[in-house]
């Protein structure tokens, strides 16, 4: 039978006032210990179970609130996580230094246009966290084929660089990135939960 963190409170809430009573036929000074003692393990005992807690996988309810579908407006610098065909939630987005026009080879600074999915993460890049997009697709391998250059990668949509969280919405004054979409620390933590592993993402001019 799965114990819910409200019935083990309560629990611990009714034992604690039952060896509260014995404890006053005791000496004060071996009250005091065994007082300190149990609440010590209480408390423990509550976090552990909390943490627990928090490391469950989603469940359906949870599930339900993620994105199924992400849409990126270059041209509006916006980001939009969609669900079941309604805008679930939308943040406003730095892209890389060469905004108009897609991506076509390594190095030109531009974020890419067109269908992908969200393929993997990393929660210890050096842009605090990433969700990363799969570019290049087929079309974009053939257009770099065809220019006879790289088609170059690594394009996320991640947070600030480490250490930089503070400058928060400021960095949306101009577009900074090498081709990623960025977005505050506080705005990627919430991408994170919301959008799974396969997500596709498909990103307009």
């Amino acid at each position: 039978m799965s114990v819910t963190l409200a019935s083990l409170t309560a629990s611990i809430a009714r034992n604690y006032q039952a060896v509260n009573r014995e404890l006053r036929t005791v000496p004060d000074n071996l009250h005091s210990f065994a007082a300190k003692t149990l609440c010590i393990f209480t408390g423990t005992l509550f976090i552990a179970l909390a943490s627990r807690a928090a490391d469950r996988p989603a469940t359906q309810q949870q599930t339900k609130l993620q994105a199924d579908h992400i849409v990126v407006l270059k041209s509006e610098r916006k980001l939009i996580l969609m669900r079941d065909g309604k805008p679930l939630k939308s943040y406003k987005i730095a892209l890389g230094g060469e905004p108009t026009g897609p991506k076509t080879r390594r190095g030109d600074h531009k974020t890419p246009e067109g269908i992908y999915v969200i393929d993997r993460r990393n929660s210890h890049s050096q842009f605090y966290k990433a969700l990363h997009v799969s570019y290049p697709n087929t079309e974009d391998v053939t257009r770099a084929h065809k220019l006879k250059v790289s088609a170059g990668g690594d394009i996320m949509i991640h947070g600030l660089p480490n250490g930089m969280g503070w400058v928060s919405s400021a960095h949306l004054a101009r577009d900074w990135t090498d081709g990623c979409i960025a977005v505050t620390d506080d705005e990627i933590d919430e991408i994170w939960k919301l959008v799974p592993d396969g997500t596709p993402i498909e990103i307009k001019p």
